[in-house]
Parts: C-alpha cells; structure tokens; sequence
C-alpha cells in the first residue's frame, strides 16, 4: 500500500546580512586615545602660554612631536586589536584605505582647497570605527606627504588633525538606527563642519610662525591668551575662509553623490572580512570521536566557525 506523499516543507527565507558594526573603542584603545590627544593639545597650544623671551617655535618641537606621535599611533592599532580580537585583515583593508586617501589628495591640493580625501575620511570612520578612523587619518596623511613631498615641521601637526577629523566622524551617533539619506546628510554636515575645524587647527600651528603681518591679525608671544585668541580669529578670516569653503562643499558634494555606493561597499567589505567574529576550529558534522572509516579527523577537514563564507 502506496502512503501518500508528504507535502515539501516550504523553503526557509534567506537570512538577512549581518549588519556591519564599527570597531568599538576598548578600554586600552581608549586609554592610548586620551594620551594622543593630550600631547596633541599640548602641542599645537604650548606657544600661546609660551614667555616671548623663549624663542621657541613649532619648527623646533615638530620632531618631538612626530617621534612621540609614531609609536602611539602603533600603540592605538594594536591596543584595538587587543581589545576586540581582530586579526590581520582589518590591518590589510587600513592599508588600503590610506594608500586611496594619499593617491587622492594630490588630485586637488593646491587648488582652492579642494581635497577630495576628506570625505573618504569621513566615510571609512562610519564604518571602521573611531579608533581605526584616528589612525587612517593620521597615516594617510603620513603616506600623502611621502608622495607628494610635503614632508616638514607641519606633517606632525596634519596627522593630529587629521587622525581627529576621522575620529570625530567615528563617534557620530546612531551607526545601527540611521541609514539612507538621513545618514548621508549628517555625514555631509559633519564633513563640512569637520573641514573649517581642521582648517582652524592648522591654522594655530602655522599663525605662530608668522610675523609682520599685521597688527590686528600677528601673533604677539607672551601676550594674554585672549588677545592672542582675538588676533587669531581675526587671521583666519582674512586668510582661510576661502580656502576651507572649498574643501568643505566639496566634501558635501562627494558625500551625498557617492557616500551611499561607498558606504555600501565598504560595509560589504567589512562583513565579509568579519573582524567581530572570533575565529574557533571545532568538529564537523560527524563527531571526531567516531571518525569515518577508523580515519582520524584533521583540523583542515572540521568546522572554521566565524568566518565568512
């Protein structure tokens, strides 16, 4: 006697990606993080409190500060892949980000502030995370003055300036809940926002040197810090304002045409490399306890849990 056949189970819907989350800061990352930025404050700040019988300038304190600043930025990479237990990949897909960033840089520096770098800047810090963002930003810009040959006493300060940039754009809210425009549009606003800020600080290390010009617009060393403070407002309207006005609109402008498709990619890259997911070698199907044919079970024929497939 024939049973009757039993109805196919219907086919279970595909699993939805697993969402791309940045890199958390851990608690050394953070640590390494706090101590950068103090010397980076102290560094662009020290000759507004300077006595103007010193003589000191940047020009002098600049290798301290690029001796000092190298092993921190070592320190912060391997202070996050401590705490989140990242493997080699996530090293690789940061080289490979500074590697854009420098060969983009070139193809607007020098004209009107147009800096197309910025953006990627601000983009791969939503995605890496604000940690590695810091770190992006300060050896891409490293990489761009090797090949450009921008290599002086200010490529220190652009590190900082830039390692703080893309760790501003890490720690913008709301990564898991806002996306599509929303998300593009507070990216763009932070891009232009962060472009007069990295502007601004730039400016501090390079107005310090500068003497002569004015009496309303030079620093005065030893002067109050306020007066000083006034004069240096003053300075970069007169100076800059153009100049990070086209940086900034074009980071909008590269941000709301292209951010999405950048986004997207970079979150697939991100998912697939799976720097979040602990890599564990376990048993497969059959328990290696009763092996098949009194084989003994390798580890290349188990179970890689945790990576991509």
């Amino acid at each position: 006697m024939n049973r009757p056949a039993r109805p196919a189970r219907p086919a279970r819907p595909p699993r939805p990606p697993r969402p791309a989350r940045p890199v958390r800061i851990g608690p050394r990352a953070a640590v390494t993080l706090v101590l950068v930025t103090l010397i980076g404050i102290a560094a662009f700040g020290w000759p507004l409190l300077a006595d103007g019988r010193s003589g000191l300038a940047h020009a002098q304190d600049a290798p301290w500060l690029f001796a000092a600043l190298l092993p921190l930025l070592v320190a912060v990479v391997v202070a996050t892949i401590a705490d989140n237990g990242m493997d080699a990949k996530a090293v690789a897909m940061l080289g490979v980000l500074a590697a854009v960033g420098a060969a983009l840089r070139p193809l607007g520096a020098g004209t009107a502030g147009l800096e197309p770098m910025f953006f990627l800047m601000v983009l791969s810090a939503r995605v890496l995370g604000p940690g590695f963002g810091f770190v992006l930003g300060s050896v891409t810009m490293f990489a761009s003055a090797l090949l450009t040959g921008g290599v002086g006493p200010w490529m220190p300060f652009q590190m900082l300036a830039m390692g703080w940039f893309a760790l501003g754009a890490g720690l913008l809210p709301g990564p898991e809940r806002i996306r599509g425009r929303a998300e593009l549009l507070m990216l763009a606003a932070y891009g232009f926002a962060g472009s007069f800020a990295y502007g601004t600080v730039m400016n501090l290390q390079g107005w310090v040197l500068l003497q002569g010009m004015g009496q309303g617009i030079s620093f005065h060393p030893g002067e109050p810090v306020a007066a000083n403070l006034a004069r240096f407002a003053a300075y970069c309207l007169a100076t800059s304002v153009g100049w990070d006005l086209g940086r900034a609109v074009l980071t909008v402008v590269l941000t709301l045409t292209l951010g999405a498709t950048l986004l997207k990619a970079l979150r697939r890259a991100t998912r697939r490399a799976a720097f979040d997911a602990p890599v564990a070698f376990g048993p497969g199907p059959e328990s290696s306890a009763n092996p098949p044919s009194g084989r003994v079970r390798t580890a290349a024929e188990g179970d890689i849990r945790g990576l991509p497939r």
